[in-house]
């Protein structure tokens, strides 16, 4: 074991935490921190005291401040709640935190204030200490946003882009407009309005070091950028109108989000196709695909022929099928006889699965059809973005796919034109 990883968090009585299904550690910025977390569990209350804990009082309240009692704090997103930005974000580790204070608002912590901004960590930190406070850590934010039900918004997992005005460039909202923007802590404006300093390194990325963690915020994206477990890393001296401050108190919880991130070619044909993979993922084609299908033939079974490997972020893997249900077709046999496209009277379904393996089980994300054609795919200039190549009546078309946080978006078909003072056709 190395010396980084002799430094990672304990957990309760000498458990290591980790999180469920990702290479997210947790150390402790402090040696002297011995609290930690458990592995992912299914309790209803994670919060709820044990029958011998007596300790659960809450203590004197602070003017302008939440208390944010004990409690487990499911850090970052599961793998099977989207959206999520794999290389960015834990994967569900449980990390128990003791109590502290956080603002109810943006400094100036004021009602109908107008939070302020173009202020750098040092600043934001001098502004928190002048009243007897600290920044806050990125996860003490993060369970001061979740609350003891650990949502996935401040106001629950459903996103609701008019609850905190998510997803516009407005920014400097005075604090208290959105009533309803609140978490079940009563902390307010987590999102919608300004970006947070906290205390925390960003430590996702080795090829950009010094950065430090901003929380909250606004974004176009915010059904993304409006989720308690995002982050974003910045350096310490930035000056933007849209990052304020947000003070914390009482006993720090020293932990922070350390994420070994590994990557990969974004797309890999796999030059044997598994039979078992194969298998399982043809099980997945909706009933759309099945519908060319002759009751009782088996012939006309969507069968997958290709399979690729998609890497469209770090840390995120994504297994591809192609093939197609083609009804009174008879299987070929020998490598490389499979036809690319059916017969005109076959009326072939086609298409492409995409799916996320759990646990060696595929989880569908989205079928494309190809109609006639087997798919084919393309790379691009982006690793989240392919290219889907099928054909219909109409001849050969074209699809883009895109990685959308865990998502996939698939765009109308393009056709092939001719344009005018050019050789030969190209998709528009």
């Amino acid at each position: 074991m190395g010396p980084g990883e002799q430094r990672s968090v304990r957990a309760l009585r000498g458990e290591a935490l980790a999180a469920a299904a990702s290479l997210a550690v947790l150390l402790a910025a402090s040696a002297g921190c011995e609290r930690g977390g458990a592995s992912p569990g299914t309790d209803a209350d994670l919060d709820a005291a044990p029958p011998w804990d007596v300790g659960q009082a809450e203590p004197e309240p602070r003017p302008g401040m939440a208390w944010i009692p004990k409690g487990v704090l499911i850090a970052g997103t599961p793998p099977d709640r989207l959206p999520r930005i794999a290389d960015e974000e834990m994967a569900g580790a449980q990390v128990v935190m003791h109590g502290f204070y956080i603002d109810v608002f943006s400094y100036p912590n004021e009602v109908g204030a107008i939070p302020t901004t173009n202020v750098t960590q040092d600043e934001a930190r001098a502004l928190c200490e002048a009243q007897g406070k600290r920044l806050c850590t990125e996860l003490e934010i993060e369970r001061a946003c979740k609350g003891p039900a650990n949502t996935t918004y401040e106001y629950g997992d459903a996103y609701k882009a008019s609850v905190c005005a998510t997803g516009q460039s407005r920014v400097l909202t005075p604090n208290g407009v959105n009533a309803g923007c609140v978490s079940a802590f009563g902390v307010h404006d987590l999102h919608g309005g300004v970006w947070t300093w906290t205390s925390s390194q960003w430590q996702r990325d080795t090829s950009k070091p010094g950065l430090v963690t901003l929380r909250g915020g606004n974004g176009p994206s915010g059904e993304l950028v409006g989720r308690c477990a995002h982050g974003r890393g910045v350096k310490p001296d930035t000056r933007r109108p849209e990052v304020g401050v947000r003070c914390c108190a009482g006993e720090v919880n020293s932990f922070e989000v350390v994420l070994e991130v590994t990557r990969d070619r974004p797309l890999r044909l796999e030059p044997l196709v598994d039979p078992r993979a194969a298998a399982q993922l043809a099980e997945l084609a909706p009933e759309e695909a099945r519908a060319a299908a002759q009751a009782g033939s088996p012939e006309a079974a969507f069968k997958v022929e290709r399979m690729w490997t998609w890497h469209p972020r770090g840390n995120e893997e994504l297994v591809l099928g192609g093939g197609c249900a083609r009804p009174g077709a008879k299987e070929a046999r020998g490598r490389g006889k499979r036809a690319k496209r059916a017969r005109p009277g076959d009326k072939a379904t086609c298409g492409l699965l995409v799916a996320r393996m759990r646990l060696s089980t595929p989880a569908l994300l989205a079928f494309v059809p190809t109609d006639l054609w087997e798919p084919t795919l393309g790379e691009t200039d982006s690793p989240r973005e392919l290219l889907l190549y099928g054909g219909d009546a109409l001849g050969v078309f074209r699809r883009r796919i895109t990685y959308e946080w865990g998502k996939i978006g698939v765009a109308d078909k393009e056709r092939k034109r001719r344009h005018k003072g050019r050789r030969g056709l190209s998709f528009d």
